[in-house]
């Protein structure tokens, strides 16, 4: 199962997003801010994630710090930007994102970002090879 860390500081949204992937098939953990991303991340026993989508504005340590740490540890993940700004995707620090969504009710974009860089879940792949060879 593909793993996935969300950033994000709301907890209706973590609660959404995490629905959504899960019954898609991947597996997600949240951290609330950056400093819990990088403590998952950098000191934590859990499995490394396949996959980051992390917010920008957070309390503690936002988005943007967060990534120039992750870059910094030369942490090899891809990682999408989900924002509700638009604003910042000329940041240069944010340039070096992955992918930049912006935060909708519908997260059509957001799972077709995150397909195109890590691929459908194991469970997608098995039941398009189930199809096929119906």
């Amino acid at each position: 199962m593909k793993k996935i860390l969300l950033v994000e500081d709301d907890i209706h949204l973590q609660f959404l997003i995490k629905e959504e992937l899960s019954d898609d098939g991947y597996d997600v953990s949240i951290a609330s801010n950056g400093r819990e991303a990088l403590n998952f991340l950098l000191e934590s026993d859990e499995i490394e994630p396949d996959l980051i989508i992390m917010d920008i504005r957070m309390p503690k340590m936002d988005g943007v710090d967060t990534m120039g740490h992750i870059l910094k540890s030369r942490i090899d993940k891809p990682l999408i930007i989900h924002s509700a700004y638009s604003s910042y995707k000329d940041d240069p620090l944010i340039m070096a994102a992955d992918a930049y969504v912006l935060k909708s009710p519908d997260f059509t974009k957001l799972k077709a970002a995150i397909c195109k860089l890590i691929g459908p879940t194991d469970s997608e792949g098995h039941d398009d090879l189930i199809a096929a060879n119906a």
